[in-house]
Formats: C-alpha cells, sequence, structure tokens
C-alpha cells in the first residue's frame, strides 16, 4: 500500500467524469488499498478515485458515526449511483452546512445538501452495495459522487460562497504557482 499525492483544484481529472469499472483487477484492488490509505493520512472522510489522478469510477468512505452509540462506517464504492432527497432552497447555514475537501486544501464553505442520500454499487467482490445515511454520510456520498461526475464543492456554492472561495484558491497560490498535486504523508506541494 502507499499514500498517493492528492489532486488540486484546476487538476484536470478532476473536471472530468470518470470512466465505469468493467472488471475488478488487481490493479484497482491495489488502487483501493492505495485511496483508503491516503484517505486515512489525510484525515479524511471520503476519496474518490481522480483525487489521486486515477478516472475510475470508485470511492472510499469513513465516516464517524454521528454520536457515541453510532458506528464509524467505512467502505468501498464501485460505480455509484446516487439517489437523494431534496436539497433546501436558500443559503446554507454556516454551522451546520459547511464542507471542505481534500482537493481544496485547507477551504471549508456552506454548501447546500440533501439530508438524505444512498448510493448503490458494487464492493470489490462484485457484491451489491447500498449505502445510505443522513447528515454528514449524505454529504459524503453526495461529495464523492460529484467527484465522479467531474465536479468540485465550490461549483455549487451560492454566488456570495463562490466568490470567497476563488479568493481563497487565489490567495493560496494554486493557479499560479501551478501546483497540481499535494502528498498528505509529507504535507508537500508539486508543481506542473
Amino acid at each position: 500500500m502507499a499514500v498517493r499525492p492528492i489532486t488540486i483544484i484546476g487538476h484536470k481529472a478532476l473536471h472530468q467524469p470518470t470512466k465505469k469499472v468493467r472488471e475488478v483487477t488487481d490493479e484497482i484492488r491495489d488502487l483501493v488499498e492505495d485511496m483508503f490509505e491516503t484517505m486515512d493520512a489525510a484525515n479524511g472522510v471520503g476519496l474518490a478515485a481522480n483525487q489521486v489522478g486515477v478516472r475510475q469510477r470508485i470511492f472510499v468512505y469513513d465516516v464517524p458515526g454521528e454520536d457515541e452509540d453510532e458506528p464509524d462506517r467505512r467502505g468501498v464504492v464501485i460505480n455509484p449511483v446516487l439517489e437523494k432527497g431534496p436539497v433546501p432552497a436558500g443559503t446554507p447555514d454556516p454551522e451546520d452546512g459547511s464542507e471542505g475537501c481534500l482537493s481544496v486544501p485547507g477551504e471549508h464553505f456552506p454548501t447546500a445538501r440533501a439530508d438524505w442520500a444512498r448510493v448503490t454499487g458494487t464492493d470489490l467482490d462484485g457484491n451489491e452495495v447500498v449505502v445510505e445515511g443522513t447528515g454528514l454520510m449524505a454529504r459524503a456520498l453526495q461529495h464523492e459522487t460529484d467527484h465522479l461526475d467531474g465536479k468540485l464543492y465550490v461549483e455549487r456554492l451560492t454566488p456570495t460562497y463562490r466568490t470567497q472561495s476563488r479568493e481563497a484558491i487565489k490567495e493560496r497560490g494554486w493557479e499560479a504557482a501551478r501546483v497540481t498535486k499535494w502528498d498528505p504523508a509529507t504535507q508537500e506541494a508539486e508543481d506542473v
């Protein structure tokens, strides 16, 4: 297993839809192991394959339970299909709706999401997987599926928060420096 560099906003792999996994090969199994290790090293709750530069329709997740009685939920979904409840209208609550992303490191912005979501797909053995949840779990399912569709959470922000996100990205210098990846194991950035 290895920690892989994580692609940063602006990298083309994040802005293109991923390809359906036709067969689970040893290469796919190794990718999933590396994705878990990378997500853990970055302290994430989810990671999509294109965040490590691989355009396959796969994501991993590790979402803490909403309360102390609820266990953490960890797994992989291959070729996920998303269903979700309605997204509330208006400006999201900054307290409950703040969202971040390993591909937009260090930033968090209120993002409107449905409070319930479910994905269906398969696991590494071809068995059907159904993952359903509310709160943070629902947010993670929507966020990771968006990645696989070539969308980042900053594209879902209200105009005010979208402007703030652009300013933060510019301030960090990712575009000017042409930084395309960061390594969660070393916390170092890579230039083009």
